[in-house]
């Protein structure tokens, strides 16, 4: 029986996961409200979600193992790596959670376990 996989996870997101947030969110809004979510998600706490309920809230699709950032954080899982925390944003108007940060992680988290909890700051 082969050996369950351990995902460990830092403590808080990493520094650069701030500006890939910014540049997301800046797709969607303007620049005052993209600065206020990325303020609002440094000030946020760390909480945890499932795997399963990120897919459901955010409506979107897996990734494939094919995908090369989705590989990159498998091998960043089976070599024990510690992976950084989720940035999501509740979009009340679609009723979405948006993936500011860690969509290829979460793949990645899902394709090992879709019950795994995943660590998120979440505004």
């Amino acid at each position: 029986m082969p050996k369950p996989i351990t995902i460990t996870w830092l403590s808080q997101p990493e520094k650069h996961d701030y500006p890939a947030a910014k540049s997301f969110l800046s797709l969607l809004y303007r620049k005052p409200q993209t600065r206020t979510y990325v303020r609002k998600l440094r000030q946020a706490l760390v909480s945890e979600y499932t795997a399963k309920d990120i897919f459901r809230a955010s409506g979107l699709s897996q990734l494939g193992r094919s995908n090369s950032h989705v590989e990159r954080d498998r091998h960043k899982i089976t070599s024990g790596q510690a992976l950084s925390p989720l940035l999501l944003i509740r979009d009340p108007v679609n009723g979405k959670v948006l993936i500011d940060d860690g969509y290829h992680r979460l793949c990645a988290v899902y394709s090992y376990d879709e019950d795994a909890i995943i660590p998120c700051k979440i505004v």
